[in-house]
């Protein structure tokens, strides 16, 4: 619907809450089905707090600096990358869906994986966001 009507400030909003809700919602369901996904479950949310605050802090920031880019198209916020972005996180949730007795193993693999994102966008917040050295 956005993108047919355009982007905006809300969409862009709606878009990221809806999206972190639903992530939490599939790993909240795995963990209720089975109480060995407990473990597995809250670590792989757990790392979605990381990858979640690493993107909209760095997009807060960006926002008041005046940092844009459009690398990865257009958006309503500065789009700091990851290994672990929304299509790797559908594909995550459709092979749970699949092997729903991997739940585990893969939240273990992908809570990892969400990890080196947000090591990785903590090191390119901190390259674009030091100032120059005089």
């Amino acid at each position: 619907m956005a993108r047919s009507a355009g982007a905006s400030d809300l969409g862009g909003y709606l878009d990221i809450v809806c999206d972190f809700l639903f992530y939490a919602a599939v790993v909240f369901g795995f963990v209720l089905a089975a109480p060995e996904n407990r473990l597995p479950g809250a670590f792989l949310l757990f790392s979605f707090i990381g990858t979640g605050s690493s993107f909209l802090a760095f997009a807060a920031l960006a926002a008041r600096r005046g940092i844009e880019t459009s690398i990865r198209g257009a958006k309503s916020l500065y789009y700091l990358g990851g290994l672990t972005e929304g299509t790797e996180t559908i594909a995550l949730f459709s092979a749970a869906c699949l092997f729903p007795a991997a739940f585990g193993a893969l939240a273990w693999i992908f809570g990892a994986a969400c990890w080196l994102t947000t090591l990785a966008r903590v090191l390119e917040a901190k390259r674009l966001l030091t100032p120059p050295r005089a």
